[in-house]
């Protein structure tokens, strides 16, 4: 068993009532803050959300654009020029 004295040992019944409300008051915060949260996460543009993690950028053009083609056909020709029928 611990042999430390609580860190509580020093404080007056006054004042380990008012810490357990503080407990309590921020337990019934949570559920407070969680719906909070929920709605920003809601609400948040993704754009919004990368442009804040990475800046302001324009994701319509490149290099940051989205490329038309995964490189599945690129692949295919390689594939195809490794085994010597291209």
């Amino acid at each position: 068993m611990n042999s430390k004295a609580s860190s509580l040992a020093h404080w007056t019944p006054d004042q380990i009532a008012l810490g357990q409300r503080w407990v309590r008051t921020w337990q019934a915060a949570a559920h407070a803050l969680e719906q909070v949260r929920r709605q920003e996460l809601r609400r948040l543009v993704p754009e919004h959300a990368v442009a804040l993690l990475c800046g302001p950028a324009d994701y319509r053009v490149p290099p940051r654009a989205p490329k038309l083609t995964s490189g599945l056909v690129e692949q295919q020709r390689w594939f195809m020029k490794a085994a010597g029928r291209a």
